[in-house]
C-alpha cells in the first residue's frame, strides 16, 4: 500500500527561522511523521531574513516562471528549495521580489505590521497550490500552520475544489498564539472578491485582523489543531462552537504520535464514507 501524503504549509520552520513557536513545532512534526510512515512536502515563504547562502537555497527553474494575479495585478512566482540534511527533508520556498525581499517577516524594524501582509499571504497560498500542481504530487492531507496559511482552506474548498490534484483532500488548520493587533489592509475583502469569493464565504473576516483570518481558516478546514498552550479567546470560542475534530495542544513528547493518530482517523473515516 502506498504511503499517505501530508502537505505542510507553514509560516516558518527551523532551521531557516529561529527555533521557537511554529518553526520548532513544524520541524519536529514534519520530520517525525516522515520518519514514521508518510510522504511529506513542506512549504514556507522565502522571507528576506532567510540566509540563502548559509542554507544553500537555489531556484527550481522548472517550477518558477508563472505569474499569479493578486487584486488584478501580475506577480512573478519564484520557487526555491533547500535541504535539511539531518532530517533528510527538503523545504520549498515561495518567493517574489516585491513581497519577500525585505529583511523581515511580518513586521518592520519598528514592529509595524506590513501593509501588504494580506497580499503576501494570498500570494503564498496560491503559490503553494500552483507549485504542488506542477510537481504532480497529490496530498491526502493539507496541514496549515499559522495565519500566513489562513487563506489556504478557503482557496482549496472554493477555488481548487474541482482540481484533481486536491480531490478528496482533508484540510487541518492549526491555530497558534501569534500575538494580537495585526490588522490587514482595509481592501482585503475586495481583493478576495476579485477571486470570485462570495460575501458569505468570507463573512467571518469582518474587520480583517489576524484573529479573524485564523477563524476563516478554521471555518473552511475539515479539522482543527491547537498549536499553543493558550490561544486568543475569540479563536478558542469559535473552535469550541464548531463540530469539527479538534486536536488539543500537544507537548513535545506527544506531538508526533497524537498527530499520526489524528491524521489516520481523518483519512480512515473519509475512506469509510467513500465506500
Amino acid at each position: 500500500m502506498s504511503k499517505k501524503r501530508v502537505l505542510y504549509i507553514t509560516q516558518e520552520i527551523f532551521p531557516f527561522l529561529p527555533e521557537e513557536g511554529i518553526a520548532s513545532s513544524v520541524r519536529r512534526l514534519s520530520q517525525g511523521v516522515q520518519e514514521e510512515d508518510k510522504e511529506i512536502r513542506v512549504f514556507m515563504p522565502r522571507f528576506g531574513v532567510v540566509n540563502e547562502r548559509r542554507h544553500q537555497l537555489h531556484e527550481v527553474i522548472r517550477l518558477s516562471g508563472m505569474n499569479l494575479v493578486i487584486d488584478d495585478a501580475d506577480h512573478p512566482l519564484i520557487i526555491k528549495v533547500a535541504s535539511i540534511p539531518k532530517a533528510k527533508m527538503q523545504v520549498y520556498f515561495i518567493d517574489n521580489e516585491e513581497y519577500f525581499k525585505r529583511k523581515s517577516t511580518c513586521k518592520d524594524m519598528d514592529g509595524n505590521f506590513h501593509e501588504d501582509n494580506d497580499e503576501r499571504a494570498i500570494f503564498f497560498c496560491k503559490g503553494v497550490l500552483e507549485t504542488v500542481k506542477k510537481l504532480g504530487w497529490k496530498p491526502d492531507i493539507v496541514h496549515c500552520h499559522g495565519w500566513m496559511a489562513g487563506f489556504m482552506p478557503l482557496y482549496l474548498k472554493k477555488m481548487y475544489n474541482n482540481d484533481p490534484h486536491f480531490e478528496n483532500v482533508k484540510i487541518v488548520y492549526t491555530a497558534y498564539n501569534q500575538g494580537e493587533g495585526g490588522v490587514f489592509n482595509e481592501r482585503l475583502i475586495d481583493k478576495l472578491k476579485f477571486d470570485n469569493f462570495e460575501a458569505e464565504d468570507i463573512n467571518v473576516l469582518g474587520q480583517p485582523t489576524i484573529e479573524n483570518l485564523n477563524i476563516l481558516g478554521i471555518k473552511w478546514a475539515d479539522a482543527i489543531g491547537i498549536g499553543s498552550e493558550t490561544i486568543n479567546e475569540s479563536i478558542s470560542s469559535y473552535i469550541k462552537e464548531s463540530e469539527k475534530p479538534v486536536l488539543d495542544y500537544q507537548t513535545e513528547e506527544t506531538l508526533i504520535t497524537a498527530h499520526q493518530d489524528f491524521y489516520n482517523n481523518i483519512i480512515e473515516n473519509d475512506e469509510i464514507l467513500a465506500n
